[in-house]
């Protein structure tokens, strides 16, 4: 079957089996072809594409939830979304999770996900208490910081290549209601928004969308969202009552996919100008159920599809904190100068670096930009990966569709270790994907 990730580039036909129970996995396993292990397909790498996959979604129990501790055991193939409707009613939501709940928990794993806590709680492997993973030799063994930690931290942001996650037990984060306080500041250009950034850092959450189109004295122009787990005695006086309870709101939907034409640095201009300046001038606040908050472009089911058909890619590096402010001036100047600017561009702050081998934040700034594949854009992100070099910065595996191998070794410094557990345990004459065959690994 044809099979791509969520940036609909690029597309390969996939032999595809189903993850239905350990026994079948193990016989997949056992016959030798390579393979890799593939969950919702809302990644936007092609980390998970292989001309051969195991679709892992159909593997979607939870088979635990201590409501009195916090705690939640899970198959590989349980989405976040399916998390969140079992436990934000009991009054627990998860430590971390990135802009979508359609990931599962075995993507999570797999990729170390982050989301707008970083630099306060870190990634979701930082709250895993261990999961179980089928070896290349149909063997399953329990990883933990304490039970096979090499492993551990290979796997955790390994994106499937030393074996197939099974279930994980995880912890969850204590709240009162299933709203958010939000305080958003608005900022004429990058350095005001860095300061922002910066003078906020006590928040649990935060995240900048910053136009990627305005030059001058207003280059990186953006507003900054700020937010914390909302009480009872923070909600209106009607949400006290029921403050688990969320309004049904009706999803948009993009039935088509664009022409390519449309997102242009015209139509990029107008929806940017009009993102900005909706906002109020200053510093106003505000109380919005999570989903608006952590998932807002999960209310517009196939919003893939506003790129067209030749799909997109999204460009998402990390620079360290000390290099932090030059980096963003040089790298906006270099993206509003090319006419490529994206409407969809993320800046947040990062924490220090965990520890897992290929694990992408470091304590810095990332930058993440949604950008539709055209005939220039390789080579343009090419300029990108030069400067990101230069800085002392990588790119996020997860979003990456085309990082060269030198730039990708150069810049994750633990990748010798990784390699030598991938050999140890023999995953490197299994597991493979379109992006380790690229990146040597």
């Amino acid at each position: 079957m044809k099979l791509t990730a969520w940036g609909n580039y690029p597309i390969v036909d996939a032999q595809v089996d189903y993850l239905e129970s350990v026994e079948s996995l193990k016989n997949l396993i056992l016959s030798k072809q390579k393979l890799i292990a593939y969950g919702n397909g809302r990644s936007y790498g092609d980390q998970a594409l292989n001309e051969r996959v195991i679709f892992t979604k159909k593997y979607n129990y939870i088979t635990d939830f201590d409501s009195q501790k916090g705690m939640i055991t899970c198959q590989c193939g349980v989405t976040l979304e399916e998390i969140l409707d079992v436990i934000v009613p009991k009054g627990w939501f998860l430590q971390v999770t990135p802009g979508t709940k359609y990931i599962t928990v075995g993507g999570a794993i797999a990729s170390d996900v982050h989301g707008k806590n970083h630099h306060k709680e870190g990634t979701f492997c930082d709250h895993v208490m261990s999961f179980e993973l089928m070896l290349p030799d149909g063997k399953v063994i329990t990883c933990s910081r304490k039970n096979n930690p090499e492993i551990f931290k290979a796997t955790c942001g390994g994106n499937g290549l030393t074996g197939v996650i099974l279930k994980a037990t995880f912890r969850l984060k204590k709240i009162e209601s299933a709203y958010i306080k939000q305080r958003t500041i608005r900022a004429q250009n990058i350095e005001e928004l860095i300061k922002a950034i910066e003078d906020n850092e006590h928040y649990t959450y935060a995240v900048a969308w910053i136009d990627c189109v305005t030059k001058g004295k207003n280059l990186g122009r953006g507003v900054l969202l700020l937010g914390e787990h909302a009480t009872v005695d923070d909600l209106p006086l009607k949400k006290r009552k029921n403050p688990f309870v969320l309004p049904q709101k009706k999803k948009l939907t993009v039935p088509i996919f664009f022409p390519n034409f449309t997102l242009n640095k015209f139509s990029i201009k107008a929806f940017n100008w009009l993102y900005y300046h909706k906002t109020p001038k200053g510093v106003s606040e505000s109380i919005i159920d999570y989903n608006t908050f952590f998932y807002p472009l999960d209310a517009i089911d196939n919003w893939n599809r506003i790129y067209g058909r030749r799909g997109f890619t999204q460009y998402q590096f990390v620079i360290p904190k000390e290099a932090g402010h030059e980096a963003m001036q040089v790298i906006m100047e270099k993206i509003t100068g090319s006419g490529m600017g994206s409407f969809l561009a993320v800046l947040k702050t990062a924490g220090k670096h965990n520890g897992n081998y290929l694990s992408f934040p470091m304590e810095g700034y990332t930058l993440a930009l949604d950008f539709a594949i055209n005939t220039k854009l390789f080579s343009f992100l090419n300029e990108l990966d030069e400067l990101v070099m230069k800085y002392g910065g990588r790119l996020y595996m997860t979003k990456d569709v085309r990082m060269g191998s030198r730039f990708f070794k150069s810049s994750y410094p633990d990748i010798k270790k990784f390699i030598e557990v991938r050999k140890k345990i023999k995953a490197d004459f299994l597991f493979e994907s379109l992006q380790s065959k690229r990146l040597g690994i």
